[in-house]
């Protein structure tokens, strides 16, 4: 199996075109056909079948085309490192909203100190659709919660966060509460129950045998902490929802819930080893010695781990 060939074939599926797919690489049309035969003959299977108006992959063309696309955009990247000496390339992580704002501007600022060639590209949303993200090798690495992705990736246990009951400096009661059963009848704002969160949250008060007084769900951080900061209600969230609040101290007031089952768990997840470059596996290093750094430097609070102490 060649590069080229995997360049001829990913570019022909792309243009729907053997014709088509020759002009833009500049070779014979024959030179193409060839090379996917010589390919095809190799897996022993048919990737592309003719149609009306071209050609179109099989389902072995669509399984094999991301592997092909993923081996060509490695082989690039690691011509380029080979010819700068020194790592570089793309590499996409993704974080969840509150995880970024306490992890995403220090990896990005100790990525640049030790790998200036590695460009981060950094992508916010919820844990399950950058899980999906994730399965599709749209990304190369996420922090997710409770459960990492199934398909051929590699998840490792980074740290579990505490939850935080969190309300307005104007409504804060004269003993901040640390168990759940001194919060039942305060109006909480929430994530919706698709949020890994929620689920969390949910099982630790169905465990009590009561229900929480959910006055709104809201998936969007931004606005749920605005609720609580202006006194419409309290909220459940790990500390790291704090790190993007101004001000924190004197708009909100929080405390730690000491109740069982009350903590998320957050996994480092990407693609497998021999999937991921060069410059990825070395971003992953990276996370692991930044999630360390913020514990031990107390910029991350409210977090158990003992799997990153022999790192």
């Amino acid at each position: 199996m060649e590069l080229r060939q995997l360049r001829y074939l990913v570019r022909t599926i792309e243009l729907g075109s053997i014709s088509q797919a020759a002009l833009d690489l500049g070779i014979a049309q024959s030179a193409v056909s060839l090379q996917i035969q010589r390919l095809e003959g190799e897996l022993a299977t048919r990737l592309l079948q003719r149609t009306a108006t071209g050609v179109m992959p099989t389902d072995a063309g669509i399984a094999f085309l991301a592997h092909a696309q993923l081996a060509l955009r490695h082989a690039m990247e690691a011509a380029t490192a080979a010819q700068q000496s020194r790592l570089s390339g793309v590499v996409s992580v993704g974080l969840a909203p509150s995880t970024s704002g306490v992890l995403g501007l220090p990896l990005i600022e100790a990525m640049r100190e030790h790998y200036p060639d590695i460009r981060i590209h950094l992508v916010e949303g919820m844990s399950g659709h950058l899980g999906q993200m994730l399965n599709g090798r749209e990304l190369d690495l996420a922090v997710l919660f409770d459960t990492g992705p199934a398909s051929r990736c590699s998840v490792q246990p980074l740290l579990e966060e505490r939850l935080f009951f969190i309300c307005g400096a104007n409504t804060r009661p004269s003993a901040l509460p640390t168990r759940l059963a001194d919060i039942v009848d305060v109006p909480l704002v929430l994530p919706t129950p698709r949020h890994g969160l929620r689920r969390v949250i949910d099982a630790a008060f169905t465990a009590l045998g009561v229900r929480p007084a959910v006055i709104a769900e809201v998936d969007s951080l931004y606005v749920l902490m605005d609720m609580v900061a202006r006194g419409m209600a309290a909220t459940l969230q790990p500390w790291a929802a704090l790190a993007r609040q101004p001000d924190a101290m004197s708009r909100l007031g929080w405390s730690e819930i000491t109740d069982e089952g009350t903590s998320r768990r957050n996994l480092l997840c990407s693609l497998s080893d021999d999937e991921l470059s060069p410059a990825a596996l070395a971003t992953r290093g990276m996370v692991t010695r930044v999630v360390k750094q913020l514990i031990d430097e107390g910029r991350w609070r409210g977090v158990t781990t003992s799997h990153l102490d022999s790192r």
